[in-house]
């Protein structure tokens, strides 16, 4: 590694237990950052900052509570003297049968924009408290889902969409309040993880092929990887995306454009 892109910050992740989410904690990690993985589940977010070592600590996390928000904050902030990237990674794609839009449910819909959502608008919200002082960067996991048709998964197409309009709106904000905080989104195609897998098995049967299915409208030739997405997130919490806000970054192997 040439040269560690984010030597000495603080950077918290969200569901970074698996997926996307660790596969960024990890690549921050690397980069010099110290990192707070966060996630629901317990079990697989302690795992996860126990093998970052002296580089990464633990802290439980329902996005969808305010008060958990208020207090992994005010923690950071008191063990490691402030924050300068929040990733609002953690998302959920609901139910994968039923999410059209004759048949879907209200506890549906409100299920998947608690996390994908308010999970996010709660963690903008409570970062730019903490970063307005010392400026800072913040990243939100959207999809292309929230870019085009998602006519299968209706409530979760309309919650990345929402993702997408939240940073723009977060960006513009801080810029008006003169705050040194960027606010950017990510938006992933399909990705090789249980999100993912999950999405091809209901689309297409079975795992093997929906990839074999998918591949066919990726121009690179291939489904995306963790990494893939981490090095994206990398660089927008990064300086050097300094002249950067509230843009929108795909990755996607090229689907978009077909």
């Amino acid at each position: 590694m040439a040269e560690a892109r984010l030597q000495g910050k603080v950077a918290i992740v969200t569901g970074s237990g698996s997926g996307i989410g660790r596969a960024t904690a990890e690549l921050f990690a690397d980069h010099g950052a110290r990192v707070v993985v966060s996630d629901i589940d317990e079990v697989s977010g302690q795992a996860v900052a126990e093998t970052l070592g002296g580089h990464a600590m633990f802290l439980p996390l329902d996005t969808t509570r305010e008060e958990q928000w208020e207090h992994l904050l005010d923690a950071v902030n008191g063990k490691l003297g402030g924050i300068d990237v929040l990733v609002n990674n953690a998302g959920i794609e609901g139910s994968v049968v039923g999410q059209n839009p004759e048949e879907i449910s209200l506890n549906e819909i409100r299920s998947v924009s608690g996390v994908n959502v308010d999970g996010v608008l709660l963690g903008c919200k409570h970062a730019i408290r903490h970063m307005r002082d010392r400026g800072g960067s913040i990243v939100n996991i959207s999809s292309i889902g929230g870019i085009y048709a998602t006519p299968g998964f209706v409530a979760y197409g309309a919650s990345k969409g929402a993702v997408r309009q939240l940073t723009k709106s977060v960006a513009a904000y801080c810029g008006n309040k003169g705050y040194a905080i960027r606010c950017n989104s990510v938006h992933p195609g399909i990705v090789e993880t249980r999100m993912g897998e999950e999405v091809l098995r209901t689309s297409h049967g079975d795992v093997e092929t929906g990839r074999k299915l998918r591949v066919q409208g990726i121009p690179v030739g291939r489904i995306g990887v963790p990494d893939d997405i981490a090095h994206a997130v990398l660089y927008l919490a990064s300086d050097e995306a300094s002249f950067v806000t509230g843009a929108e970054l795909i990755v996607d192997g090229g689907q978009l454009i077909l």
